[in-house]
């Protein structure tokens, strides 16, 4: 789907660092820090204590933890922490092919920077849906 339209998982990778500013309801993560497996236990002890097992589903967390109100690349180090809220974004960094870039854009901010901006720039230029 998304290759038909220009985007490579790379691309896909990089515009998932958008996550590091923002905030997720509960009921999004909760199935993550109750029973997946590759998360830091400690940072899934830290996000119970605001998500609960039944209720609260509209409790916030931040979706990154070190910086969460700043656009940088530390929520690729909290993925090789182990420490991605969502699923969806723990799974960039979990045995599988964008590993090691996911491991380069927590090491280096400039080339994040770069390849989001170049990545946005392709994003934008996807033609919007038109007609019914």
């Amino acid at each position: 789907m998304f290759a038909s339209k220009g985007l490579t998982a790379s691309d896909l990778t990089v515009l998932s660092g958008a996550h590091t500013i923002g905030q997720a309801q509960c009921q999004f993560f909760r199935t993550r820090i109750y029973n997946e497996t590759n998360i830091d236990t400690n940072f899934a002890a830290t996000r119970k204590t605001t998500c609960p097992a039944t209720g609260g589903n509209t409790n916030l967390a931040p979706l990154e933890t070190l910086t969460p109100t700043r656009f940088d690349n530390n929520y690729y180090a909290d993925l090789v922490n182990r420490r991605g809220l969502l699923h969806s974004d723990q799974v960039l960094f979990n045995g599988g092919s964008q590993d090691s870039l996911v491991r380069s854009y927590s090491g280096n901010s400039a080339a994040f920077s770069k390849d989001f901006a170049a990545a946005m720039v392709k994003l934008g230029n996807i033609s919007p849906l038109t007609g019914s």
